[in-house]
């Protein structure tokens, strides 16, 4: 499925001719087995280990379209690639793929209301919010953002009830000062250097 996601954002030729990804009924286990671990006490436990905190913008033909995402990483080097993963379920993940480009924008330590705006569905999530087109995408890059990577979608594969979204970096920046927003336990704290 994530191949044909990709050959399909390829072969579109327009970024606003891509369907929305069909959303299958994923099981991770039989019906009748129990699963491996209890989903509350997964998430009690993976939530000890803290996150930076960023928005995946994209801006499509009906104007900017973003969430809030914590599961962002850097992936390669040569060449230089990052991930997110996105909910399948994600109403605003169609958006960015029919972009077939997006904005990582790293939140500041005093970004916690922002994220929490960009983490409700069905709202204007942009209301109020600056921005300006990133340099090689358009993809909007939020002011105030301490950091911000400008990339080009190159792969998506599956991941459980998930999706894992690979882009190519094709521009990104950061300012020198500032501390991040991080996410530890299901609350926002910021790393304080000795």
């Amino acid at each position: 499925m994530a191949a044909t996601a990709v050959r399909h954002l390829r072969a579109a030729g327009s970024p606003t001719a891509v369907e929305p990804l069909p959303r299958p009924v994923l099981r991770a286990v039989r019906e009748d087995e129990r699963p491996p671990v209890d989903a509350g006490e997964f998430r009690r436990v993976l939530g000890h280990f803290a996150s930076g905190v960023t928005i995946v913008t994209a801006l499509d033909a009906d104007g900017p379209a973003g969430f809030a995402c914590q599961s962002f990483a850097s992936l390669s080097l040569e060449p230089p690639l990052v991930a997110f993963m996105v909910a399948r379920t994600s109403t605003t993940w169609p958006r960015i793929a029919a972009a077939g480009t997006f904005c990582v924008n790293v939140l500041g330590a005093g970004q916690g209301e922002l994220c929490r705006s960009f983490a409700v569905s069905g709202a204007d999530k942009f209301a109020g919010v600056e921005w300006a087109p990133a340099p090689a995408t358009g993809s909007p890059r939020l002011a105030g953002a301490p950091a911000w990577i400008d990339c080009a979608i190159t792969a998506v594969h599956t991941g459980g009830d998930h999706l894992i979204v690979v882009g190519r970096v094709e521009s990104l920046g950061a300012e020198e000062d500032g501390s991040p927003l991080l996410f530890h336990r299901g609350r926002f704290g910021a790393f304080r250097p000795r």
